[in-house]
C-alpha cells in the first residue's frame, strides 16, 4: 500500500534532500510544502529525475500564516503517513509576518504546532487504515536553549538571530515530547532530531555555514519518517541516529507553561 509524506520548508537545502531520499524509497509519495512555487516546480523535478518516482508533488502554504495552515490541511486529500516538520526561518533583523508576531517564533515554533494540530485527525484516520502509527517527526537543533517564555517575540529584549533561533529549537524538542504524550492515543508517534551541521541560507544566517551535505543531514530525520526500526519510536531525541536524552524535556510543568502560552495565539 502506498504511503504519503508532507514535508515542509521543502525548498530549502535539508528540506530538498529529505524529500529526495524518502521519495527514493519504493512505496513513497512525497509531496512537499513550499512557499515559493518555482522553487517548488523545480525541487519537484529535480527529484523526479534523481529517483524517478513521479510520484512527487508540492503545495503551496505560508508557514508563517495560521489562516494558510489550515487551509492547507482542510484542502488534503487522501491519506498521510508521515509529517516532517523542517521549515524555518533565520532572518539577521527581526521580522514580523503579516499577523504581527516575530518571524522565528511563527515559522519555528507556532507553525510546527499548527501543522500538527492541524493534520493530526489525517494522520489518525491514516494510522487507523494502515493499521500501524503514523509519524511525525520535528527536525530540531542540538543548538538550542535560552527560551524565555515572558518575551519569545524579543519585544522587550534586543532581537539576536542566534538568539532566537536557540529558543525556537529549544521549544521543538519541547514540544515534540508534549505532543508525544497528547498524540499516542491516537497512534501517531511524535520525535525529533537533530540533523547535523549542514551547510545552508540558514546556517549561515546564524554565522555557521556548516560543514556537512544536507544529504548527510536528510540521514536522521528520513530514518525517523520511514525505517521499520522507529516504527514504535515516540517521544525520542535523535542526533546522528543514535537516541539520547533531551535535557529540555524533564520539566513537564514547563513544557505544559510552553504549551499554555503557544494556545493563545491560537485562540
Amino acid at each position: 500500500m502506498e504511503k504519503t509524506a508532507l514535508i515542509t520548508g521543502a525548498t530549502g537545502a535539508i528540506g530538498k534532500a529529505i524529500a529526495e531520499k524518502t521519495a527514493s524509497f519504493s512505496g513513497w509519495k512525497v509531496v512537499l510544502a513550499a512557499r515559493n512555487e518555482k522553487k517548488a516546480e523545480q525541487t519537484v523535478e529535480r527529484i523526479i529525475k534523481n529517483t524517478g518516482n513521479r510520484n512527487v508533488s508540492f503545495v503551496i502554504a505560508d508557514l508563517s500564516s495560521k489562516q494558510e495552515i489550515e487551509e492547507l490541511a482542510e484542502n488534503w486529500n487522501g491519506p498521510l503517513n508521515v509529517l516532517v516538520n523542517n521549515a524555518a526561518v533565520t532572518p539577521r533583523k527581526r521580522e514580523e509576518n503579516a499577523e504581527g508576531t516575530e518571524l522565528q517564533w511563527a515559522v519555528n515554533v507556532l507553525a510546527y504546532w499548527r501543522m500538527i494540530e492541524s493534520f493530526a485527525p489525517v494522520l489518525s484516520d491514516t494510522a487507523k487504515t494502515y493499521n500501524e502509527f503514523s509519524r511525525i517527526v520535528n527536525v530540531a537543533s542540538y543548538w538550542a536553549g535560552g527560551l524565555d517564555l515572558s518575551d519569545v517575540e524579543f519585544r522587550k529584549r534586543p532581537y539576536d538571530n542566534n538568539s532566537a533561533y536557540r529558543q525556537s529549537k529549544q521549544s521543538d524538542r519541547m514540544l515534540s515530547f508534549y505532543f508525544s504524550k497528547q498524540l499516542n492515543s491516537g497512534k501517531i508517534n511524535v520525535n525529533a532530531c537533530h540533523p547535523g551541521e549542514v551547510r545552508s541560507s540558514l546556517a549561515s544566517n546564524l554565522g555557521f555555514g556548516g560543514h556537512e551535505s544536507a544529504e548527510y543531514g536528510a540521514d536522521t530525520p528520513v530514518w525517523l519518517a520511514v525505517s521499520s526500526e522507529c516504527a514504535q519510536l515516540n517521544g525520542k531525541w535523535a542526533e546522528y541516529r543514535k537516541i539520547t536524552p533531551d535535557r529540555f524535556v524533564d520539566n513537564w510543568n514547563y513544557i505544559e507553561q510552553l504549551a499554555g502560552l503557544i494556545k493563545k495565539y491560537n485562540n
